[in-house]
C-alpha cells in the first residue's frame, strides 16, 4: 500500500504540475492575447492618426495652392484700378486735341499726363535708372553699340539713351539701352 500510496502522490503531483502547466498556459495565452488586443488598439489608433494627418495636410496643401491662384488672378487688380484716372486723363487730352487751338494747353496736357504716370509709377516702388552721362555699368545698362567719344570725359560713359531703364525697388526690371563712348 504504501508503494500504491506513493504511486499515487507522484500521479497527483504529476496531474497537478501538468494542471499548473496548463493554467500557465492558459493565463499566459490571454496575456499574450490582451497584449496582442493591445497592440491591435495601439495600432488601430496610430493608423486613424495617420490618415487625419495625412487628410489634414492634404487639404492645407490645396487651401494653400487655391489661395496662391487667387492671389495671382487679384495681384494685378491693384495696378489696373490706379491705371483707370491715367487712362481717363489720356481720354480727356484725345478730345481737347481736337479741339484745341493752343498747342501750349496740348503740351501742358501731354505734361500733366506724363506726371501723373511717373506718380503712379513711383508710388508702386517704381523708378527711372539715371543713365545719360553716367559711367556705364553693366548692372543697370545694356549697351547698344559704342560710338567715339566727343571729348575724353564721355569715354567709356554713356553718350545716349535709347530706351530708359528702370527698377522697382532695387530689382532691375528692364535695363536702360544706351549708346557708349570709346
Amino acid at each position: 500500500m504504501a508503494k500504491k500510496n506513493k504511486k499515487d502522490s507522484v500521479k497527483k503531483d504529476k496531474n497537478q504540475t501538468v494542471n499548473s502547466e496548463k493554467k500557465n498556459s492558459v493565463k499566459k495565452n490571454n496575456k499574450n492575447k490582451k497584449v496582442e488586443i493591445d497592440f491591435e488598439e495601439k495600432f488601430n489608433q496610430l493608423n486613424d492618426k495617420y490618415l487625419r494627418l495625412t487628410a489634414e495636410y492634404d487639404n492645407y496643401r490645396k487651401r494653400t495652392l487655391k489661395e496662391r491662384m487667387e492671389l495671382m488672378k487679384n495681384a494685378g487688380e491693384d495696378i489696373l484700378i490706379n491705371l483707370l484716372p491715367v487712362i481717363d486723363n489720356i481720354d480727356r487730352a484725345k478730345q481737347s486735341i481736337e479741339d484745341a487751338k493752343d498747342l501750349d494747353s496740348i503740351k501742358e496736357g501731354i505734361n500733366l499726363i506724363h506726371k501723373n504716370i511717373v506718380d503712379f509709377l513711383s508710388n508702386k516702388g517704381i523708378s527711372e535708372i539715371k543713365a545719360e552721362g553716367e559711367v556705364f555699368d553693366t548692372d543697370l545698362h545694356e549697351a547698344i553699340t559704342k560710338i567715339p567719344a566727343p571729348n575724353n570725359k564721355l569715354k567709356g560713359k554713356v553718350v545716349d539713351v535709347i530706351e530708359k531703364g528702370y527698377k522697382m525697388r532695387d530689382k532691375i526690371i528692364r535695363y536702360a539701352k544706351v549708346v557708349v563712348g570709346e
